[in-house]
């Protein structure tokens, strides 16, 4: 089989098994994520009727992962990147038993709501270490002939299980009850780590240098810093994730505008991630975009539109159809910068790199959450999102402008 048709083979990357095992613990891990992320997020609320409770719980993951994640890209780079996945997801696997043992046993609210924020801290910590090395050992696992279609493949894994663990979070939770939604997470969790026992241990990229932590650390940021297409694709995802996004206020929309309880939550929380799976499995068909820089652009516009218009509305099929919509143009953005940093980062290098990536856009999921929060707390529910839409519009029409490079982006010559 040539390159040319192994590059368009829908499948091409999936016929490594060790991708496989790899795609298996990221479904079950982000599954797990998801699922305890609705979970946390519905008992938080019920305990404080707060919106701003909601935004500290992205504050208090964000913190700790934004602090370790440099650290953690360099721990990538200089340790071996299977051991570094199966300690992070262990302390996952011990965070939900954690969570599991305050609901039954803690009676005081508040105290109950601190240990909340206090354990999700601690899995900001394993995320800070566990997102670089994750990474890293992807492009360890698929060649670089691959990159396009194993990005793609990765990006509808993840997008799978972030439509299936909100929705199974929800329902379980609302029909069976907070301690059996715990038990699935966690056993979700446990399996996680099995499958990542199975993948071999790579050896690390050889290194042409012995630096320091903090001078290796610096390298990473200096790469990002100097490359306009990789820091213009962070940033533009920055903005919009961080002011363009509802789904920290979900639980809002859910109980107070659309008038829904813990499964319609799930549904609202899945719509764009199902979105997104639908638009990956498109991409993963087809050949590298030619107009890469221009869909990103588009895209990123048309996911501000979409949350705009759902913060207008008081049905929820249209909310959720909405929502699914903003999911299908932010895949375009992921798959497309996820491409870039592979193809564009050295092997040595990538650990760092990821790191800075995670923190760009990573934590702003959660200091996002914060925003939102905080946002619908001052101004009101509906103009906090119409404001956040509106910025990532604008966000658009800045790197148009000042990322030519980014513009005139054609995947298939990187």
């Amino acid at each position: 089989m040539t390159q040319e048709t192994t590059a368009h083979d829908t499948f091409a990357s999936l016929r490594i098994r060790d991708f496989r095992f790899f795609l298996g613990f990221r479904f079950l891990l982000t599954f797990a994520v998801q699922m305890q992320g609705v979970i946390v997020g519905w008992q938080i609320y019920a305990l404080t009727d707060d919106a701003l409770s909601l935004g500290m719980i992205g504050l208090a993951e964000a913190l700790p992962y934004v602090g370790t994640s440099l650290f953690g890209g360099h721990v990538a780079d200089v340790f071996n990147r299977k051991r570094i996945n199966v300690v992070c997801s262990l302390l996952f696997f011990i965070c939900s038993v954690a969570m599991l043992f305050v609901t039954s046993y803690v009676q005081n609210d508040n105290l109950a709501v601190w240990l909340f924020y206090a354990i999700l801290f601690t899995t900001g910590i394993a995320r800070g270490f566990l997102a670089p090395s994750v990474s890293a050992l992807f492009a360890q696992i698929v060649p670089r002939s691959l990159y396009v279609n194993g990005s793609a493949w990765n990006t509808n894994v993840w997008q799978s299980a972030a439509v299936a663990g909100p929705a199974f979070g929800g329902l379980l939770y609302g029909w069976f009850g907070v301690m059996n939604a715990y038990l699935v997470v966690i056993a979700c969790a446990g399996l996680s780590v099995l499958l990542m026992f199975m993948i071999p241990a790579y050896p690390l990229p050889v290194k042409t240098k012995k630096e320091g932590v903090f001078k290796s650390i610096g390298e990473g940021v200096r790469f990002v810093l100097g490359n306009q297409i990789i820091l213009a694709a962070l940033t533009l995802d920055l903005v919009a994730v961080l002011f363009g996004g509802a789904v920290a206020v979900l639980p809002i929309f859910a109980s107070k505008i659309l008038h829904t309880g813990p499964e319609g939550l799930g549904y609202l929380r899945a719509a764009p991630f199902l979105g997104s799976v639908v638009m990956g499995v498109f991409i993963a068909s087809r050949r590298p975009m030619r107009h890469a820089g221009l869909n990103m652009l588009c895209c990123v516009a048309a996911f501000g539109l979409c949350n705009i218009l759902f913060a207008c509305s008081e049905l929820f099929w249209w909310s959720f159809f909405l929502l699914f919509m903003s999911g299908v143009f932010d895949n375009v953005s992921v798959v497309i910068r996820a491409t870039i940093l592979q193809l564009m980062t050295p092997d040595e290098m990538r650990g760092r790199v990821s790191a800075v990536n995670n923190i760009f856009v990573g934590s702003s999921n959660e200091i996002g959450a914060f925003e939102s929060g905080l946002a619908a707390k001052l101004l009101g529910l509906i103009p906090s999102v119409v404001l956040g839409g509106s910025v990532a519009i604008v966000s658009v029409f800045v790197a148009y402008w000042k990322a030519p490079d980014l513009r005139k982006l054609d995947l298939r010559k990187l």
